[in-house]
């Protein structure tokens, strides 16, 4: 499929509380280095990686997910963010992540509910802002089950105070979301999610439409592949329905995503112009109700 003349705005909108985006965004995980998104790997070009986060957004894309704790040994997300793009356009709308860190070697750590804070005040300094559009809450995988009270009271604090517009919530389960939204309101959802998730997680997808809550996968493009990238191969039904449409398979996993729902917004990130001019056009990709089926086939074979 072309996508010289494709926008984000082909795939529709959604309102992240009072702020309207494009429902095709960028995740900036991938800006720092080549290879895996986290580790050591090679350094990324920074002038191509300000180059197409500026294109981005000449493209219509009004979502940026980043996270302080997106960074190589010689390149942050945040500050190529910054210096690509600020003064920011009025429209645009970064969200963050906070709750995991990682110390200058790269080793992971999780913040406890007062080392919040300081995390966001670590992405206000590296964004150059003077408040977060839009904060999620990472929540690890030891706390699968547990509450997240403490750490999202922290949050809606800062909320309170002004440092945060909005608030969401990641690796979350629907009992999570429930307690959350007791005690501020939740804009989004971030979870892991795409082509061949398991049922329960499609379930939580409806939910949180249901409930007026934005629901935005990560790994939609990855899949099992996570933070290393897309498999080099891809099942028969995906690559079926991509020849079809003269389209790649990561469009035809996006497309698929941006048909679960309205709610449903999608963060694919590259450092690649190529990739993000495909990734766009994947907004105007629309399967048939055959192909869905098709694809929902692997989803409820449960990968």
């Amino acid at each position: 499929m072309t996508s010289e003349t494709i926008t984000a705005a082909a795939a529709g909108t959604w309102e992240l509380g009072d702020l309207t985006v494009n429902r095709i965004g960028f995740g900036a995980m991938r800006l720092t280095q080549n290879g895996r998104a986290f580790g050591n790997g090679i350094p990324s070009d920074r002038d191509r990686a300000i180059s197409v986060l500026r294109r981005a957004v000449e493209l219509g894309v009004n979502h940026i997910d980043t996270a302080a704790f997106y960074f190589s040994p010689l390149r942050s997300a945040n500050e190529l963010i910054n210096r690509a793009l600020a003064p920011y356009p009025d429209d645009l709308v970064i969200t963050t992540k906070v709750g995991p860190g990682r110390d200058p070697s790269g080793e992971w750590l999780w913040a406890t509910p007062g080392q919040l804070r300081g995390q966001v005040e670590e992405n206000l300094r590296q964004l150059g802002r003077d408040h977060l559009d839009v904060v999620n809450l990472r929540i690890p995988r030891s706390l699968a089950t547990g509450s997240i009270a403490e750490h999202f009271g922290a949050l809606a604090g800062l909320r309170d105070s002004g440092l945060i517009r909005h608030l969401g919530i990641s690796n979350v389960r629907p009992e999570q979301l429930a307690e959350a939204r007791t005690i501020a309101p939740v804009v989004c959802v971030q979870n892991s999610y795409g082509v061949g998730a398991r049922p329960e997680d499609h379930d939580f997808v409806r939910a949180c439409g249901e409930q007026g809550v934005a629901f935005v996968p990560f790994y939609a493009i990855a899949s099992a592949g996570g933070d290393a990238g897309a498999s080099a191969t891809d099942s028969e039904e995906v690559l079926a329905v991509a020849s079809a449409h003269g389209a790649t398979a990561a469009q035809v996993r996006l497309a698929w995503t941006l048909q679960q729902g309205p709610h449903v917004l999608a963060i694919p990130g590259t450092g690649n112009p190529d990739h993000l001019l495909e990734n766009v056009a994947a907004s105007a990709l629309r399967l048939s109700a055959d192909e869905l089926a098709r694809l929902d086939s692997l989803h409820t074979g449960g990968e």
